[in-house]
């Protein structure tokens, strides 16, 4: 059975508040105000970067996930990437052009 390797957070503080601004925006009670403004903001919800940099995460959260390093980073949208595909099917269905691939 495959096990994922275990990486260790090199900049705990900073990742704990991403990793907090992620799981917020996906919280049952603000998903439907975040697929909203991608939505509005004709952003791709699997863009990362992009989401974070036009401010949808959160004010400071670009900045903050531009102070972690490259593991960290990669854990951050590895947990991104993780929790958009667990939305709900209806509320992906609702906003297709925020969820389809170009």
């Amino acid at each position: 059975m495959y096990e994922q390797a275990t990486i260790a957070v090199t900049n705990a503080p900073v990742f704990g508040a991403v990793k907090q601004s992620i799981d917020t925006a996906f919280s049952t009670a603000k998903i439907s105000d975040f697929l909203k403004g991608l939505q509005s903001s004709k952003l791709r919800i699997r863009e990362f970067e992009e989401v974070a940099e036009a401010g949808k995460l959160g004010p400071s959260t670009a900045a903050d996930y531009k102070q972690l390093g490259d593991g960290d980073q990669g854990m951050i949208r590895e947990h991104y990437l993780t929790a958009l595909e667990q939305v709900d099917a209806a509320l992906r269905a609702r906003y297709l052009k925020v969820y389809a691939y170009y």
